[in-house]
């Protein structure tokens, strides 16, 4: 999923508002507070907004029709499998993760084993969550830059600490696996299966899933 860059702003009276690629939405204002972004997002609720490391705003695009299945249908294999594995829980495209590194980012869909969910404080489950999933699934979208969905899934994601992380290119018929020792796997061909090794044991994905099948 592609990002465009914005800059927050508060006013005087502490009013949060938006400015991005030549759209305004007012005001502009140095690195934010975790207060601050809250605000932002809950000021804008039909705006998908995310915060890089820096304190950068990321405004993420609405997906295409394809892309919106391909998420779902591999989010729905997540959760099948979970449900009788009964490991950890499955999250959505829209949860947010409030990284180590001071980034607050979502993903396609993510998964979190029920140790490291058990030491979760009870206050974080409503809150963006301080914790990294051990798995997580990105699906590029024909508007996503190849190298820049790659960069995403090593500086964000195994940088603060996911274990396997799945970026599927469709129209490549292509899966990018990458392992926390920092090994890159390319899988290529619809009729392929993946493997969640150990992080994900027992499930396995047929990536026949992201093959477009146009209703007869």
């Amino acid at each position: 999923m592609s990002t465009a860059a914005v800059q927050p702003g508060m006013s005087a009276d502490r009013k949060v508002s938006i400015r991005f690629d030549g759209w305004e939405f007012h005001h502009v204002m140095p690195r934010i507070s975790e207060s601050d972004f809250e605000e932002i997002c809950r000021q804008n609720p039909d705006l998908r907004i995310e915060l890089d490391k820096n304190g950068n705003l990321l405004v993420m695009p609405p997906v295409s029709l394809g892309s919106g299945n391909f998420e779902i249908e591999t989010g729905a294999d997540l959760v099948m499998w979970n449900r009788l594995a009964k490991l950890g829980m499955v999250f959505s495209s829209q949860t947010m993760f409030s990284l180590p590194d001071g980034a607050k980012r979502m993903v396609d869909a993510a998964w979190i084993s029920h140790e490291k969910l058990k030491a979760l404080p009870q206050t974080e489950w409503d809150t963006y969550a301080r914790i990294v999933p051990d798995f997580i699934i990105e699906v590029r979208s024909p508007s996503d830059e190849l190298a820049a969905q790659q960069n995403k899934i090593k500086d964000v994601w195994l940088a603060n600490g996911v274990r396997l992380a799945w970026l599927f290119d469709p129209a490549e018929a292509t899966a990018y696996i990458y392992r926390a020792d920092g090994r890159v796997e390319i899988v290529s061909g619809f009729d392929k299966m993946l493997s969640g090794e150990d992080v994900l044991p027992g499930f396995v994905f047929s990536m026949s899933v992201l093959e477009r099948k146009m209703p007869e």
